[in-house]
């Protein structure tokens, strides 16, 4: 119960540190408005704004294009991933042609794909899809790859086939591995919606934040971000539940950060 508490009482108490030292900078060092806005403006434009319904539609529009994206690409990573890790041949013919993709800046492909993909949300579901698959790619890869050879060698002495081994074995041992990559997508899928958002949108969190620059409102601005941190951190600790539900034998793991 005590660790469960702490859990919520330290970011709390940071946050009410941080707070505070925004304040103080602001009164300190006399810092415009338009720069950066008093807390009590942005809690003002987040009441506003959610209480008058005007934040709602852009919420919307962004959480349903991050979703979408999210377990299409998620969906994919996992799939291609397994194929790779399984064949060495296709690894070989795949991998590199990957790794080139994800060394190409995501925001340098935002007006390709809204080329391709027009300016609906069909743009924003790729471009988020794009976002996630890396993590959870590699990290099914390397799952996949670490399995305890004593397992692999006892299943053989059952003579369990490919099959077996693979979802009695290999899926459960790279669980972790994977709901680590689906934490980290979790952060990238906002990254991707808010990037399409820019580039091409009239509505959603993203547009927010551009018009609220057009206007010099800072504190939407900041109203908007502040949106952005809550879904972020509801998905991470959704997926870090999910983990800690699914991977039951693994429960440790599912708090940790993907750091380690």
């Amino acid at each position: 119960m005590t660790e469960r508490l702490s859990t919520f009482l330290y970011p709390l108490l940071t946050f009410s540190i941080l707070v505070a030292i925004w304040k103080m900078s602001i009164v300190v060092f006399d810092v415009p408005d338009y720069i950066l806005p008093e807390p009590s403006r942005v809690l003002m434009s987040l009441k506003e704004g959610y209480i008058d319904g005007d934040f709602w539609p852009h919420v919307t529009h962004t959480l349903r294009s991050t979703i979408i994206g999210y377990v299409i690409g998620c969906a994919i990573a996992i799939s291609v991933g397994t194929v790779l890790a399984e064949s060495k041949i296709f690894e070989k013919s795949f991998y590199p042609f990957i790794v080139a993709l994800q060394s190409m800046p995501k925001v340098a492909l935002a007006p390709l794909i809204i080329v391709w993909f027009g300016y609906g949300i069909e743009s924003k579901i790729v471009m988020v899809g794009l976002m996630c698959f890396f993590p959870v790619f590699v990290n099914t890869i390397v799952g996949i790859k670490h399995v305890d050879q004593s397992l692999l060698s006892m299943m053989k002495s059952f003579s369990a086939n490919r099959w077996l081994i693979f979802t009695r074995v290999k899926l459960f041992s790279a669980a972790s591995h994977i709901f680590a990559g689906l934490q980290i997508a979790v952060v990238l899928s906002l990254i991707g919606a808010v990037v399409a958002e820019f580039v091409a949108s009239s509505r959603g969190i993203g547009w927010l934040i551009e018009a609220s620059l057009a206007n010099f409102n800072t504190a939407h601005m900041f109203a908007a971000l502040f949106s952005l941190i809550v879904i972020g951190l509801v998905g991470t600790r959704l997926i870090q539940f999910l983990h800690g539900r699914f991977v039951f034998w693994d429960r440790a793991r599912a708090n940790v950060t993907i750091t380690e």
